[in-house]
This record gives C-alpha cells, sequence and structure tokens, in this order.
C-alpha cells in the first residue's frame, strides 16, 4: 500500500480534491486541506521533508504583497457603484428607444449596453441583475420570446468576463506571470467579436422568428429626433469617458491596472454623485460586497498555495505535463484536449476556481509546446464564461432566475443559454484558428504567437497517423522549473 501511494501521489492528491470539491466543501479550505494532509502523508512516507512547510508563511506574506492584485477590490467597487447609480437602466432606456424601430432592437440593446456594463463594471453579477431587473420585464411586455428575451441577458450580462476590466483576466495574468495591460489588450478584440456574434445571432432569428423578437410599437417611442440624439449623448458619453480614463491609461502605458481601477473607482463615484443616486447606505453595501468578494479571491489563493507547493514536491506538475505533452497532434491536441477539460469542469466550477485550480497546472505545459500564454490566458478565460451559462449550475443563469418574474420558467432560461453557450463555443473555435486575433503590445511576441499557434490541419493528421510526435523528456528540468516557480 506504502508502495502504491509513494508511486501514485500526485494521482491520488488530484483525484481527493475532486472528490471534496464534488462533495461541495468549500474550495478554499479543501485546496489547503488537500496540501496539509498529503504533505504529512508524504512525510510519513519519506517522500518529504518537514522543511517544505517552512515556506508557506513566505509565500502566503508575497500574495500580500502582490499590487496586481489589489486592481480586484477596485474594479469590483467600481462595478458596484456604477450599478447602483442608475446607469444600466439609463442606457437599457435610451439604447431601446434608439434601436426600437428594427426587429430584435431590444435584444440589441441589451446585448450593446451589456458590452458597455462589461467595460465599465466587470461584475457578471452586477450586469446580469442590473439588465434582468429593467430590460426583461420589457422585453416580455412587448411580445419577446421568452427563451430569446432570458438567453440574450444571461449572455450580453458575461461579456464582463471577457471585455476588460475582467476580473478573470487580472486573475489569469496573475497566474501566468504575464501583465495584466496585456491580457487586456490581447482580450478586448475577441470580446467584440463575440459581441458581434450574440448581435448576428439575434439579427438572424428575428428574420426567421419575426414574432420572437419584435419591434417596439410607435407609441412605445417616446424619444424621437434632437431630443433622442441629446438623450444619447448625455447619456453615452459620461461611460465612454470612464472607459477611456481606466482603459485608455492602461493601455497606453500611462498607469498600471492598480492605478487605473483606483481611478475608475473615482470616477464611478463621481458619475453616482451627480446624479444623485448614492447614499451612505448604498456605499456601505458596495464596500461590504467588495470585501466580501476580495476576501474570498485572497481565500482560494493561498488554498491554491499550499495545494501547489505540496503537489510539485510529489512531482504532481511533472505527472501532469507527461501526461499533456504525450497528446497526439502536438499544440492542436494540447489545445483540443485542454479546452474540453475546462468545458466540462465549467460545469462544477466557477472562474474563480478554474483559474486558481487548472491553470497553474496547464501553463508550464503550453510553454514547453511555444504557445504565448497571454494567447492561452485569452484563451481559457472565453471558454471559462462557459462557466457562467451551463445549465443547470450557470451563476448567470441563477443571477437571472433570483429576479425574473415567475411568467418566466427556470425551463425557458436554460433553453434560452444554449445558443448563446454554442456561440461561446465558436468563439473559442475561431480563437484557434485566427490565433493573430488576439492581439497585444510586444510585437515579437505577437509574431511568435502567429508562428507558433497557426493551425496546420495537415500537420494534424499527419501526427495522428504517424504517432505523436517526440517529446523532450521534463525531468531534466525539474530543478530550474521549480527555481522558477519560487521566484
Amino acid at each position: 500500500m506504502a508502495e502504491f501511494m509513494i508511486a501514485n501521489m500526485a494521482p491520488l492528491m488530484f483525484g481527493a480534491l475532486v472528490l471534496f470539491l464534488l462533495f461541495g466543501y468549500p474550495v478554499a479550505f479543501a485546496l489547503a486541506a488537500n496540501g496539509i494532509v498529503f504533505g504529512l502523508i508524504g512525510m510519513e512516507l519519506g517522500l518529504l521533508q518537514p522543511a517544505i512547510f517552512q515556506a508557506l508563511p513566505e509565500r502566503i506574506f508575497g500574495i500580500m504583497a502582490n499590487d496586481t492584485l489589489l486592481a480586484i477590490p477596485f474594479f469590483t467597487f467600481m462595478g458596484l457603484i456604477l450599478e447602483r447609480s442608475g446607469m444600466a437602466e439609463d442606457l437599457l432606456d435610451t439604447i431601446g428607444q434608439l434601436f426600437g424601430p428594427m426587429r430584435g432592437g431590444l435584444a440589441f440593446a441589451v446585448i450593446f449596453v451589456g458590452a458597455l456594463l462589461a467595460a465599465t463594471t466587470g461584475v457578471v453579477a452586477a450586469s446580469v441583475i442590473s439588465m434582468g431587473l429593467i430590460s426583461l420585464p420589457i422585453m416580455l411586455r412587448y411580445g419577446y420570446d421568452k427563451r430569446l428575451a432570458s438567453g440574450v441577458i444571461a449572455a450580453s450580462g458575461t461579456l464582463a468576463q471577457i471585455i476588460p476590466p475582467s476580473l478573470v483576466l487580472i486573475i489569469m495574468a496573475d497566474q501566468l506571470g504575464r501583465s495584466v495591460g496585456d491580457m487586456y489588450e490581447g482580450a478586448m478584440v475577441p470580446g467584440l467579436v463575440l459581441t458581434g456574434l450574440y448581435v448576428g445571432y439575434v439579427a438572424i432569428l428575428s428574420i426567421i422568428r419575426p414574432n420572437a423578437a419584435p419591434a417596439l410599437p410607435p407609441e412605445a417611442r417616446t424619444l424621437r429626433g434632437l431630443k433622442l440624439g441629446v438623450r444619447v449623448l448625455t447619456t453615452l458619453v459620461p461611460p465612454l469617458v470612464l472607459i477611456f480614463l481606466v482603459l485608455g491609461t492602461i493601455f497606453l502605458g500611462i498607469a498600471t491596472p492598480t492605478e487605473g481601477g483606483a481611478m475608475g473607482a473615482t470616477g464611478a463615484l463621481i458619475l453616482a454623485l451627480a446624479r444623485k443616486r448614492i447614499t451612505m447606505k448604498l456605499l456601505k453595501q458596495a464596500m461590504e460586497t467588495t470585501g466580501k468578494l476580495s476576501s474570498f479571491v485572497v481565500f482560494i489563493l493561498v488554498g491554491s498555495t499550499v495545494f501547489g507547493l505540496v503537489f510539485r514536491a510529489v512531482n504532481g506538475d511533472l505527472w501532469v505535463e507527461h501526461l499533456l505533452l504525450g497528446l497526439p497532434g502536438g499544440q492542436v491536441g494540447f489545445l483540443i484536449v485542454v479546452n474540453i477539460l475546462v468545458f466540462v469542469l465549467a460545469f462544477f466550477l466557477d472562474f474563480f476556481e478554474l483559474s486558481f485550480i487548472i491553470v497553474p497546472l496547464l501553463a508550464p505545459v503550453a510553454d514547453k509546446l511555444g504557445i504565448d500564454l497571454v494567447w492561452f490566458g485569452v484563451l481559457l478565460a472565453v471558454n471559462m464564461q462557459t462557466s457562467f451559462m451551463h445549465p443547470p449550475f450557470g451563476f448567470a443563469l441563477f443571477y437571472l432566475r433570483s429576479v425574473a418574474p415567475a411568467s418566466v420558467k427556470t425551463t425557458d432560461i436554460y433553453w434560452g443559454a444554449i445558443p448563446f453557450v454554442c456561440i461561446q463555443i465558436l468563439m473559442v473555435a475561431i480563437i484557434i484558428i485566427f490565433p493573430s486575433i488576439v492581439s497585444y503590445g510586444d510585437p515579437e511576441a505577437r509574431a511568435r504567437m502567429e508562428q507558433s499557434e497557426a493551425v496546420d490541419l495537415g500537420t494534424l493528421m499527419q501526427q495522428q497517423d504517424g504517432g505523436s510526435s517526440e517529446q523532450k523528456d521534463p525531468g531534466a528540468e525539474l530543478l530550474k522549473q521549480l527555481q522558477q516557480n519560487d521566484k
């Protein structure tokens, strides 16, 4: 028994973690408990030295000193303040009037406002709940199909995960050891393309099934002409200025993501005060929610640090590398298997959990295969977006269910989400087939990405016919990798 455990410590440790998660234990505690228990077992079996846990305090202090993570509370606070300032309500009303004469106009307005909220709030819950409360009753009142209306709201709310300033991109940058600014810049075009795919789906559906997405009747269009133009200008300019203030300064290198988040939080407070929509009670609620979410992230990160320390000490990273480097198809085979794995795990885990558990295991393998890690991070972020939309556990679906009227059944929400999950999967395929869609400031990295990530189906077929290509043994690089991880 002892010999079996010594030989299979890494898979046993990973399997125990999955088992704890399936039983519903809190992720942070499941990670930390697995690390400590298997660390003690490893000491008992002679695999590990007691000194291994002496490295934990330094690593935990390293987490506390990580400036990048400061951007999380800033962007969360900014999103919550904007959500309470009534910006979403004003945007939906104005854009709905603008697109009202078109079939599917309200759905287009929801998608467009969802993209704007994503670029200003970065919080999925705030976007979905705001649009569910405001737009869903209006869409149902004017005859929209229940499934289409609920699917559009849930999907457009999840754009906050891929369009900067997304929280998941901050976590992804930290886990991959890359710049948050590069992650933001690389995700911008895929986020806009995904938004366009949502619009295209609604446009096609409104042609095929015009009764599912009717135009607003004339009596509902209360704003016309110059009045509508002024309203559009006064409603759109403030959020667009805030977007430039936050993202523009980050992209131009004027501000770090943490500084950009601080400016965004300040700008959100100014907008809320200008609209006279904020009180001390709402401010206190926003601060409490921000504190809870930030603590949640830090606790998961501490737990993943304990787990990762012991997992690497028992050569778990090498076990994962041997599994993934031996896949047929080289880069393409690796990307296909990894995306299927992440898609399946997204049924049970949210993006925080996936980022802290799965990404640290996949990143070294992707790096050895010559895959640019910024590109890889954006690809995984798009895939993880489906975790919010998976029936029956998608968080966006839960958020929408909590605010949807009783006339909208839970099955309507689930069926409405499925087409948009398929669109998200299509976006994953587009990024793999056209890797240059993820571009950022480093020209050399972009050129390397275009060369190394391009999909060559002919090469893939040859590798599948002739067997997997010879891979280097990663065991010789263990010491170097552990040193890099420590740094």
